[in-house]
């Protein structure tokens, strides 16, 4: 399994343009791809499980992944949440 934590820099935080783009980014991999917000998990394939988190400007996140592509989908939703600006 491998990780990341990171700091949403993003003035609009995580709304649903970019939490949808996250959920088709994290589609493409294989791996089992979780989402974590205080203590809380979610898929990070479901718009629904994103959404419901309230991801703004400032909140940490871990993402997660576990499977055959881990590495590559950590190191891609990452870069994808931290260099995400509106």
């Amino acid at each position: 399994m491998q990780e990341k934590t990171l700091v949403i820099k993003n003035s609009t935080g995580l709304h649903a343009r970019p939490a949808s783009m996250l959920v088709n980014k994290a589609r493409a991999f294989e791996s089992r791809v979780t989402l974590e917000k205080d203590g809380k998990t979610v898929d990070a394939k479901s718009i629904l499980g994103i959404m419901g988190m309230a991801i703004s400007q400032g909140s940490t996140v871990t993402i997660r992944a576990e499977g055959t592509d881990e590495e590559k989908a950590i190191e891609e939703l990452a870069t994808y949440l931290e260099q995400l600006e509106e």
